[in-house]
């Protein structure tokens, strides 16, 4: 899939139709996290890094945003945005998100320290790339810990009076690799606590969010 992703990676952000209607679905997820200052959140199918200034607002210069992406040339638009030198607190990491399970000791070992566990794990328009997503999903959840935040952004067929755009909806969906009629936050909703679900452009834009089971209630 991130074969699809060399040749338009330095145009990704206007191609993919972000400002007018994708951004929507990044501006209502990030704040589910929950994010603190000091924690460390992980970015699931980074892209170019478009989540990164809100991820980077929120967890301040003592925490940590971990980029992971499979495509090389998405990775280094990411990283020119993130100027020279890049914050020390930004890592990109080449990686299948099928196998993210296996980063997890790389994520984990300094400049992350051992002892900073994963707080947040964050899927915006990614899990619906992937085939089969329920793998990216597993491996990304071995990461978390209980209490850990969880917040999947993905598409979903518009709804109501909205569905006269379904097929450019489809249409979007096609041409950008992405699964229409995956739904990957359907894992979300039955394996994590406090479950919130929010939507945007007609439904299209699918926000849910959660925690991973476990967590002390003391």
């Amino acid at each position: 899939m991130h074969e699809r992703y060399t040749a338009i990676a330095p145009l990704y952000d206007v191609l993919s139709l972000e400002w007018p209607v994708y951004r929507a679905g990044r501006v209502a997820g990030i704040p589910l996290l929950g994010l603190s200052a000091g924690d460390v959140v992980v970015d699931v199918g980074c892209g170019t890094g478009l989540n990164f200034p809100l991820l980077r607002e929120a967890v301040g210069p003592r925490g940590h945003v971990v980029g992971v992406d499979a495509s090389k040339d998405m990775l280094r638009t990411a990283r020119g945005k993130l100027g020279s030198p890049p914050p020390p607190n930004v890592h990109l990491v080449q990686h299948d998100a099928r196998q993210l399970g296996s980063l997890a000791g790389v994520l984990l070992e300094p400049p992350i320290a051992a002892e900073r566990p994963v707080d947040a794990i964050l899927f915006t328009y990614a899990l619906s790339l992937v085939t089969p997503w329920r793998q990216a999903w597993t491996a990304a959840t071995a990461l978390a810990r209980p209490g850990t935040r969880i917040v999947v952004v993905d598409m979903a067929e518009p709804t109501g009076r909205g569905r006269v755009l379904a097929p450019l909806a489809r249409l979007a969906c096609w041409l950008g690799g992405a699964d229409i009629a995956a739904h990957p936050w359907s894992a979300l909703a039955r394996e994590c606590d406090d479950v919130t679900h929010l939507s945007a452009r007609a439904g299209h834009l699918q926000i849910w969010a959660g925690t991973w089971p476990g967590a002390s209630t003391d």
